[in-house]
């Protein structure tokens, strides 16, 4: 981190879903006039920020790289001075649906865009049933970016239940890790809180998780309690299901000090991590 800032000031957007993709930009736009946008560093949006959280809504609202969001996403973060990680949107490219993430930096340039690689299919009994296949295609890259601050990484809702993502990330050169994810009512109490803090723990770097606040009319119904995790593994920041906004203050010093104090990192063994080949 030699010659780089450390402290840094990330706003969370827990925004909801409103009755159109204009009025939710618009509400996306009015936010960044008030206070908690002031003096800070980067903003975080939540997975599918504009759009339903449904297949059948997923063609309706996608767009390409460029398009309506992109453009508003791109001037928010060139007008007010900040990183902006917006969330994502249902991208359309090539006759396919993404659900992809873009970031931008201060001036509003593109710096990173991530599609969704690890496909929401499940299927749990007496639970959430869902499956993001039948209408989205899987994207094919880890991705990470350089900021003022260092190296960043970004990942998508699901993806956090896989640890070789965040570690590959990780082992790029990630320290903050970006999370937008939409959690539902069945697998958010059991294990949101759980898989940020473990990743955490695991990678030694902070994560923020930000999700669409609770609609108790929708369809999909998200966990909401956006979060904030630092390298120890503790919450520095939770939500609860509801709309808000809140500002969370971190130390990137802190990622040296605990790999310095426990090296996870250089004591790993991956002479020995290889599963054997059945015949």
């Amino acid at each position: 981190m030699k010659g780089k800032p450390v402290h840094m000031k990330i706003t969370s957007v827990q925004s909801g879903v409103h009755e159109s993709k204009e009025n939710t930009l618009q509400y996306i736009k009015n936010l960044f006039l008030t206070e908690n946008f002031r003096n800070t560093d980067l903003v975080a949006l939540p997975e599918m920020f504009q759009c339903p959280y449904e297949n059948a809504q997923f063609p309706f609202y996608a767009e390409p790289e460029g398009g309506e969001t992109w453009q508003i996403c791109s001037g928010l973060a060139r007008q007010n001075g900040v990183y902006l990680s917006a969330g994502t949107i249902p991208e359309a490219a090539d006759g396919r649906i993404y659900n992809t993430a873009y970031v931008f930096d201060r001036e509003g340039k593109q710096i990173a865009k991530y599609r969704k690689t690890h496909l929401f299919d499940i299927d749990i009994r007496g639970g959430q049933c869902f499956k993001e296949s039948d209408t989205l295609t899987a994207g094919d890259e880890i991705v990470v970016f350089d900021t003022e601050f260092g190296k960043m990484g970004i990942c998508i809702c699901y993806d956090l239940r896989f640890p070789e993502l965040p570690r590959l990330m990780t082992d790029a050169g990630a320290r903050l890790i970006l999370c937008p994810a939409a959690f539902n009512m069945t697998t958010g109490p059991m294990h949101w809180e759980l898989l940020f803090r473990q990743r955490a723990v695991d990678n030694q770097v902070f994560l923020v998780g930000t999700s669409p606040a609770r609609d108790i009319h929708a369809s999909y119904q998200a966990w909401g309690h956006s979060i904030a995790v630092d390298p120890w593994g503790r919450v520095l920041m939770e939500m609860d299901e509801t709309e808000q906004v809140r500002v969370t203050e971190i130390d990137l010093l802190m990622v040296d000090e605990v790999r310095e104090q426990l090296p996870l990192l250089k004591h790993r063994r991956p002479d020995l991590y290889k599963l054997p080949v059945n015949e």
